[in-house]
């Protein structure tokens, strides 16, 4: 072997490529293989220069240590074993297979017919049943014959990384869920546009460079939209469209290699790094959001690039009855499978790659795409599913913050995860939304919502682990919930059916772009009452990266395959926004210094009242809210009153006493721009007990008492 010594049985853990004293490493897992070799490769797009045979080991893991091989090195295995697609076996030894623990590929996969494992495949889902098959479900198979072509050139190659990098003595920001402001952001977009102003865009290094603009704004979390090397179907790129969000997941431990601003092979690892390092220096966390519940590998019809080719029935949860035929793919996550992780090697490879992440990437936690696939028991969600209980006992994600996304096209779970995990908390988004546009019978629901969704969430250690939105990556901006009354998503290629039909929204009385100044002014005012909703509510906040600008997709409510304008930043628009990104700057800083949406101490009493001061709303009719929260335990005096107006016109609020001093604005939504927020708050106090609350606003007032706290 080129002058080296010879290959030898390595060790079965850890698994992937490790660098060792004198060589490298390698462990698979393959439970129903029975040849693995693996080929080493001098350049991304070549031929390989030498195939090795693995040894089999115990718990099914076949590995080989080489000597003399380096950090760098180009590899991937070939894998061989029964071809039965009725069984679910699809092993093709002709096909180059990526390292489910590879740490960095040399180049994105490009779809082509030679990445299938068979013919019927390449003639697509419409191609007839072979001659002679038995396609009844005992015996199910839709594949003819293996395609027998190579594909060496054009799979991406893995890399042997070496985990070495200068962090500098970074250390996690560690903030408390109370204190967490989150920013969802795609990492491309945020720079992608030449307004930017960066010198690489669209690149982590790109990113790196606006983090000035993350502290100025105050948020202190960023959760990036998926970061993991993915895949882009056959179908986007025919259209000219990409996989722009990113949740075709092909490689669990590889950074997306086309974020990289260097053109060498793997210097994706290290720039991702260097992102968290310069993060957490300026004391924001990172959140990555990892999707577990199914691969970019897709369905039966999908490119073999990794799992498929590996252990197809290990990796993949395949049907075995009459409703589901042996042999084909579940498909709870509508991406044409489902990882099934109530099998022991998949939840090790879950496991091992976030603690890879945390302890290699320094990353400080996970929101879990569709996380109800990942938390089954026999089939069915269960809150103590084994994956679940995995976690729990990984000492390396002690600590880690842990989201779930607590549904899934068959399950819908919210307040069904472990006490100690956050949750996305939709009913929280379709709660204000539907209130603020003055649908009647919302106030209940928004006051339950404002307090932390106790009805929902009771079993959680702290109202926090309630993440709130009120728009998210997939559905309407800010902006364009405020523009539309209906999705507008032609460009990508579906015919306007891709995207949610429901989206309580409002266009304030014109369908997009308008030069009304009445209706402009009326659609900031709406954004400033969702801002003012959202981080003044008890939970965890999480504003979609752009509505603080007004960032618009043209009413594309499904743009996962947009890489244009359509998706990414306007850095142009601020100057046009009438101070909505002084707005929401003012607001984060005042939930971060008020001190009484969690309390230091006793938790803060919430009280809901009628626009008399002091009578319980009615809840099946009111339009007009006041939400009024004063510290428990604490003496009377500091206290929050935010009055929340629905109605179409003006109402007139008779505001409760304040147990000292008066009540002083802090906020109205319907002022004028630059006096719509006041820090600490007004210099004057309220003259009188009563305050006209203009039509569709929210207005927030302190008590005197309070001022210095504030």
């Amino acid at each position: 072997m080129r002058g080296t010594p010879r290959p030898r049985p390595g060790r079965p853990h850890p698994l992937g490529a490790t660098l060792q004293e004198g060589g490298v490493n390698f462990a698979l897992y393959s439970a129903h293989a029975t040849e693995v070799w693996l080929l080493l490769f001098d350049r991304p797009d070549g031929e390989a220069y030498e195939s090795t045979p693995l040894t089999r080991g115990e718990d099914s893991v076949w590995h080989v240590f080489v000597p003399g091989l380096t950090s760098g090195q180009l590899y991937g295995y070939k894998v061989n074993g029964d071809y039965r697609p009725g069984a679910g076996f699809r092993f093709n030894p002709r096909k180059l297979l990526i390292d489910p623990y590879a740490r960095a590929v040399t180049h994105k996969a490009r779809d082509h017919d030679s990445l299938l494992l068979d013919y019927a495949a390449a003639e697509g889902p419409e191609r007839a049943a072979v001659p002679g098959e038995d396609a009844g479900p005992g015996s199910y198979t839709d594949g003819a014959r293996p395609d027998n072509r190579d594909n060496d050139p054009l799979v991406p190659k893995a890399i042997v990384m070496d985990d070495g990098f200068d962090w500098r003595g970074d250390r996690p920001p560690g903030h408390s869920w109370e204190d967490l402001v989150i920013y969802e952001v795609h990492l491309r977009g945020f720079t992608a546009a030449a307004s930017s102003g960066v010198r690489h865009p669209g690149t982590y290094p790109g990113f790196v460079q606006k983090i000035p603009y993350l502290q100025s704004l105050g948020i202190n979390a960023v959760e990036l939209l998926p970061v993991q090397e993915h895949f882009s179907r056959t179908r986007l790129e025919r259209q000219g469209l990409k996989e722009y969000w990113g949740y075709n997941t092909l490689c669990y431990f590889a950074p997306e290699s086309s974020y990289a601003a260097g053109s060498k092979p793997g210097c994706e690892v290290a720039e991702f790094k260097t992102l968290v390092r310069e993060l957490h220096r300026a004391g924001i966390e990172v959140i990555l959001d990892v999707v577990f519940n199914h691969t970019g590998e897709g369905d039966r019809f999908g490119p073999s690039l990794s799992f498929r080719g590996i252990d197809n029935p290990t990796y993949y949860a395949l049907g075995g009855n009459a409703q589901a035929p042996y042999g084909r793919y579940l498909n709870e996550a509508g991406s044409g499978n489902i990882l099934n992780a109530e099998n022991p090697a998949v939840r090790r490879l879950i496991v091992d790659a976030l603690r890879y992440w945390v302890e290699v990437m320094h990353v400080d936690g996970f929101r879990f795409d569709l996380a109800t696939v990942l938390a089954r028991r026999q089939g069915r969600f269960d809150s103590a599913a084994p994956l679940l209980a995995d976690l729990a006992a990984e000492p390396a994600l002690r600590g880690v913050k842990m989201i779930a996304e607590p549904w899934d096209l068959a399950a819908y779970r919210l307040g069904g995860f472990p006490p100690d995990w956050g949750e996305w908390n939709d009913r929280f988004r379709d709660g204000a939304r539907r209130f603020l546009q003055g649908e009647r019978g919302l106030a209940g629901e928004l006051a339950k919502r404002l307090s932390g969704s106790p009805d929902l969430l009771a079993g959680k250690r702290s109202p926090a682990l309630s993440v709130n939105f009120v728009t998210c990556h997939d559905g309407f901006t800010l902006h364009d919930l405020y523009a539309y009354n209906r999705k507008h998503n032609r460009a990508n290629g579906e015919d306007n059916r891709d995207g949610a039909e429901h989206n309580h929204s409002w266009n304030c009385g014109a369908e997009g772009e308008t030069r009304d100044q009445e209706i402009l002014i009326l659609r900031r005012r709406m954004a400033k009452n969702a801002l003012c909703c959202l981080l003044l509510a008890r939970g965890t906040p999480m504003l979609l990266g752009g509505d603080e600008l007004l960032r618009t997709q043209k009413g594309n409510n499904n743009a996962y395959c947009q890489d244009n304008p359509v998706s990414w930043f306007d850095w142009s628009r601020p100057r046009d926004e009438a101070g909505l990104l002084e707005f929401t700057r003012r607001l984060i800083a005042f939930r971060r210094t008020c001190g009484l949406i969690y309390g230091r101490g006793a938790a803060p009493e919430v009280r809901f009242l009628a626009g008399d001061g002091i009578s319980e709303p009615d809840w099946e009719r009111t339009r007009l809210l006041l939400c009024l929260l004063t510290p428990g335990g604490v003496p009377a005096g500091k206290a929050l009153l935010m009055i929340l107006n629905a109605r179409p016109r003006t109402c007139k609020v008779t505001l409760p006493p304040p147990a000292a001093g008066s009540w002083r604005l802090t906020a109205d939504t319907a002022g004028e721009a630059e006096r719509d927020f006041l820090l600490p708050c007004s210099e004057e106090p309220l003259s009188g007990d009563t305050l006209d609350c203009a039509a569709h606003s929210v207005v927030l007032l302190v008590s005197a008492a309070a001022e210095k706290s504030f």
